[in-house]
């Protein structure tokens, strides 16, 4: 009897990671990555400008900051649940909006509404799933929750080039229906018990989690040179193409699906702080291969393991949280802060990358050292500001 109860707690577990991973595949997977393969299709039909199209595209990191700020309260006047639910219809109907560009004002607003949809599942998804996930199974379950952005990637290098053979219109249809179906399918897949949505104060938890803001806000930065430049860098600064340089995405994609389940099981095993030691000392030595690297299979080796690291490390941040605050509410309340601290630093270092990019006359090799160096200062302050805390309390 037993048996069978633990059997059915593990199908429903699964069911909820299953709707999870629908959540962040529509909201962010596909609402923010599908948007690179297009961009310069959408110039060549001449349905923009090249520099509307920039402008198009820092619409959906703003509504993804607006979106980390307000989910809390937007899910405190209906459920989260119901809140999830109607984010993934708004990213859907966002895509087949687009298919109609009225205007620069229409396509601007649903690219934000976009973005908006995306950082309130961020801050939401979590904190509906991994409550009713055992304890040491959590690392493992918010990366499979995450593991729709890698799918997101991979279906932007591969499926989108694609569906562009067909024309653009129908390329963001099949995507809003793609949208559709996957929210219909998870429609009855989340949890029916929700943790109630708290407003809880955090400030006595300040000293303690002011790390993880730094060194989340330190990780946005750092991620930035490849998620945006890689294509750019085989197909441009290494000449190879643009053909080749949506081969590269694709493996950045592949290791986008590996890094949530892989960076959570580490997690898992050894603990978040020591998993979060190794995976960015691993990083500093991608970042700094890809500063160098001249071979095309070397590059494309690190571009699977540059690939793990933007949605690996959410999973990673999750259980360093879980760890250090064990109130369910205030976790909810830290993690949507640490949301909103990674997407204001995460646009901030997208604009300064491209202004950095500019002024270097276009040295993609450049922005990869300063993301090198970056991690690297990430792990310093990972071993330094404890030793300051311990000293100050002395």
């Amino acid at each position: 009897m037993a048996g069978g109860n633990t059997e059915t707690a593990s199908r429903a577990v699964a069911k909820y990671i299953f709707a999870g991973l629908c959540a962040s595949l529509i909201g962010i997977g596909l609402a923010r990555f599908a948007y690179t393969p297009l961009l310069p299709v959408l110039i060549e039909a001449r349905w923009f400008s090249a520099s509307d199209t920039v402008y198009l595209g820092a619409a959906n990191l703003a509504g993804y900051l607006l979106g980390a700020m307000l989910g809390r309260t937007i899910a405190a006047r209906a459920t989260n649940v119901w809140t999830l639910r109607f984010m993934m219809l708004l990213v859907a109907a966002s895509f087949v909006a687009c298919a109609y560009p009225l205007s620069l004002s229409w396509f601007f607003a649903w690219r934000f509404l976009s973005g908006v949809a995306g950082g309130t599942i961020m801050v939401l998804v979590t904190g509906t799933v991994l409550p009713h996930v055992p304890a040491h199974h959590r690392g493992l379950a918010s990366g499979g929750v995450f593991l729709g952005v890698g799918f997101g990637i991979v279906a932007s290098g591969s499926l989108v080039p694609l569906l562009l053979d067909y024309g653009l219109r129908d390329t963001w249809l099949v995507l809003g229906g793609i949208a559709f179906v996957l929210t219909a399918v998870s429609w009855f897949a989340w949890p029916r018990a929700q943790v109630a949505p708290s407003k809880t104060a955090v400030t006595s938890a300040a000293p303690r989690i002011g790390i993880v803001y730094t060194e989340y806000a330190l990780m946005a930065v750092g991620l930035v040179p490849p998620m945006v430049f890689l294509a750019d860098f085989v197909a441009r600064g290494l000449g190879a193409g643009p053909h080749f340089g949506s081969f590269f995405w694709v493996l950045y994609g592949i290791g986008a699906m590996i890094g949530p389940p892989l960076y959570g099981f580490m997690a898992d095993r050894l603990g978040a702080r020591l998993a979060t030691r190794i995976l960015l000392s691993v990083q500093v030595f991608v970042m700094s291969g890809l500063a160098f690297a001249e071979n095309y299979a070397a590059i494309g080796a690190l571009s699977v393991m540059a690939g793990t690291f933007p949605p690996g490390i959410v999973p990673l941040v999750l259980a360093w949280i879980n760890k250090k605050v064990p109130d369910a509410a205030r976790q909810n309340v830290i993690w949507s802060r640490a949301t909103i601290v990674f997407a204001a630093a995460q646009a901030a270092s997208a604009y300064a990358s491209s202004a950095i990019f500019n002024l270097s006359g276009g040295d993609h090799r450049l922005l990869f050292a300063l993301g090198a160096g970056t991690i690297f200062v990430v792990v310093l302050v990972d071993f330094v500001w404890p030793l300051l805390a311990r000293a100050s309390r002395d």
